[in-house]
């Protein structure tokens, strides 16, 4: 049974309010109309596309500014952070992220986005990455969405160690241990040294 034009766009206003970060593909998948449809609906309802409501997120929801690099030079756009704490990335995987014979992503721009994401996450002016430990799980294909997920899990022989999972979905596809340098000496909240 097809919904009416006022009941579809009723449920894309809740969907949308409920997953503000919902690709417009993605929503017209769900209501099986075509993503020309959700434009439009979209357009009368006066909601804006994907990157301008990440965007107000970041401006109106985040009581805190990434410190260590300008917002605009993190691979991916930052969706969700607490410094020293936690940062959620996402990058869509465009044809000019992929190799064109394969169409499957450059492994360099999955590393870095969780590398500037561990940079952003860090509350200092500098922030350098030491080291890295990482493993790529699974190839990315042109057309996905990778969302990283940033913690800080303290600190070890004078560095923080902040851990990157990257997914596609619920499927993990990159993992990274990255061990940063910082200029400050407090080091972090999570670090309970004795620093005397």
């Amino acid at each position: 049974m097809r919904r009416t034009k006022a009941e579809r766009q009723q449920l894309l206003k809740e969907k949308i309010e409920e997953t503000p970060f919902i690709t417009d593909e993605q929503l017209a998948k769900f209501f099986s109309v075509s993503i020309q449809t959700i434009r439009l609906d979209r357009m009368e309802l006066s909601i804006p596309e994907l990157r301008e409501r990440i965007k107000y997120v970041a401006t109106n929801q985040w009581n805190e500014t990434v410190k260590a690099l300008p917002l605009e030079e993190v691979i991916g756009e930052v969706i969700d952070l607490e410094l020293d704490k936690r940062a959620i990335s996402i990058l869509d995987i465009y044809s000019d992220l992929v190799f064109s014979r394969n169409k499957i992503a450059r492994g360099h721009h999955l590393f870095a986005q969780a590398n500037s994401l561990a940079v952003a996450v860090i509350n200092d002016e500098l922030a350098l990455t030491a080291k890295a430990d990482i493993k790529f799980k699974r190839q990315v294909k042109e057309g996905e969405r990778v969302v990283a997920k940033a913690t800080v899990e303290g600190n070890q022989k004078g560095l923080t160690l902040v851990r990157v999972h990257s997914f596609v979905g619920n499927e993990q596809v990159f993992t990274g241990d990255f061990h940063m340098y910082r200029s400050n000496e407090g080091k972090g909240e999570n670090d309970h040294e004795n620093s005397n």
